[in-house]
């Protein structure tokens, strides 16, 4: 689905030359869930948004689906850190939003974003207006416009950092439950190595800047993906494994 090959990125700075990203080699299947963690800084964003075609590689090559990203990728879903909801319009028009701006009929869309505000628990709120719910509230409403057109590909920028515990937690359930079927790619960034196990089928771990890619972890489960299943000893072991990995990195100390 997507081939990451060489690819490195900077930036021009007033001090010099930021080098953010150096020699990524990265290939995602389709249908995977691929999470990526690493220290603050360290390219994570930037890559998506490189995958996303919103920013360019200062070298290498991004394709997805075998054709290289040269500009913005229109067939994606993507959820950013903020909800980014427009305050004027309701929930069901701002999920709508989407279908507007690709010049679809929303009128064939609207039975589609009822239901996925349904499946996030917002099934009585369609008329009511971003300032009118919680955050994470807010969230689910930018995932449900995220995936209203039903794209192959899903980008998620640590969407649920800001949340409380218990709101992440709901959260994490209800997108591997919007996720199910295998029928859907994910990017998803995050600072959180326990949400990375749980909703991933691969975890991928950064270096600091310049990010590097240093290590590719399979994450198989026999058990139900539920949240208990952080408590088991194999859950346990990628924790474990994914913060020796910083304290060898230097990222974490003691």
């Amino acid at each position: 689905m997507i081939e990451i090959s060489n690819v490195n990125k900077s930036f021009p700075t007033k001090d010099g030359t930021v080098v953010a990203l150096d020699n990524v080699e990265l290939d995602i299947g389709k249908g995977d869930f691929v999470s990526i963690v690493g220290p603050s800084g360290c390219g994570k964003s930037t890559l998506m948004m490189c995958v996303a075609g919103l920013a360019q590689p200062s070298a290498g090559r991004i394709t997805i689906e075998n054709q290289q990203v040269t500009g913005p990728v229109t067939d994606v879903g993507i959820v950013f850190q903020d909800a980014l909801l427009l305050d004027w319009r309701n929930v069901l028009d701002n999920v709508l939003f989407q279908i507007e701006m690709r010049g679809l009929p929303k009128a064939d869309y609207r039975d589609r974003a009822l239901a996925l505000l349904k499946r996030v628990g917002l099934a009585s709120f369609e008329n009511k207006y971003p300032w009118e719910l919680s955050g994470g509230m807010r969230q689910r409403v930018a995932l449900c416009r995220a995936l209203v057109h039903d794209p192959p590909l899903l980008l998620m920028d640590e969407p649920f950092g800001a949340l409380d515990t218990l709101t992440r937690d709901q959260m994490n359930i209800d997108l591997l439950n919007l996720c199910e079927g295998g029928n859907k790619t994910v990017l998803f960034i995050t600072h959180s190595i326990s949400e990375a196990i749980f909703l991933s089928d691969r975890v991928i771990v950064m270096s600091q800047r310049p990010g590097r890619v240093v290590e590719d972890i399979r994450i198989s489960f026999d058990e139900e993906r539920k949240l208990d299943i952080r408590s088991i000893p194999r859950f346990v072991e990628y924790e474990k494994r994914i913060y020796h990995t910083f304290r060898k990195l230097g990222v974490l100390s003691g």
